[in-house]
């Protein structure tokens, strides 16, 4: 189980959205890449990073956050927000991103998904954030009538190294991530998942590692990492114990 602490860019900044509202962004650090480096010196293994207003404009924005990032920590990274082409994929995993996340051009544009896991094997995921059971997309502007199985299953042979589900319902909103709707999306195809949305406290790291969510690979954690609400030692310490016992 891979804990991945996430940074969200805006305007420069990390921030933290609630319910993926722009207009609800909490500033938690204006310095991306020493917020990358106290992720990594805190135990962590990954990174998560969303450009928020490239998803919105289709293009990367925060590109000098990220490479400021990518300056800062050794660990892999793992970028989402306006990665819509080949060329954009081919840039970012160039300059260092371990595994790029594709969201909304995985509903319009599925093709070019497959093509992007022939060209860069392991090196794409796909992001599915769900609105009621609907596939969001354009940074949960729109809502689809896609669900988040049907859109998984259309990449199940395509090479696709993991889909992040996203339950925008409670993101931001330290609720609790959504467990039966991640493990039903993770039972529904072979490709690992990565849950993420409203992750609380020690007690859904605790859920994760009971023996129904082995099948998932990690979980994504924002504000509870940044308001203090999860400890990082004491999550870290428990899925460190978990993989040893195992």
């Amino acid at each position: 189980m891979i804990l991945f602490p996430a940074i969200d860019l805006k305007d420069g900044q990390c921030v933290r959205l609630k319910l993926g509202d722009m207009d609800q962004a909490t500033v938690f650090n204006d310095n991306p890449g020493a917020q990358a480096k106290a992720f990594e010196d805190q135990g962590f293994e990954w990174l998560h990073v969303v450009d928020l207003n490239g998803a919105f404009a289709g293009e990367s924005v925060n590109g000098a956050a990220v490479d400021a990032i990518l300056a800062s920590t050794k660990n892999p990274v793992q970028l989402g927000g306006g990665i819509r082409t080949l060329d954009h994929i081919e840039t970012w995993l160039s300059k260092g991103i371990s595994r790029v996340i594709l969201g909304t051009i995985a509903v319009r544009d599925p093709e070019l998904v497959k093509q992007a896991c022939k060209a860069f094997p392991g090196k794409v995921a796909v992001g599915i954030d769900a609105k009621g059971g609907y596939v969001a997309v354009e940074g949960w502007a729109e809502t689809s009538q896609l669900t988040t199985v049907d859109l998984a299953r259309r990449f199940e042979d395509a090479g696709v190294s993991a889909i992040i589900f996203t339950d925008i319902d409670r993101d931001g909103v330290l609720k609790g991530l959504n467990i039966p709707s991640t493990l039903e999306l993770a039972r529904s195809v072979s490709i690992p998942v990565i849950a993420s949305g409203g992750l609380a406290s020690i007690d859904d790291i605790h859920r994760l590692l009971e023996p129904d969510c082995a099948i998932l690979e990690g979980a994504i954690s924002g504000r509870a990492l940044y308001d203090g609400r999860l400890d990082p030692k004491e999550a870290m310490d428990l899925i460190r114990a978990k993989r040893s016992a195992a």
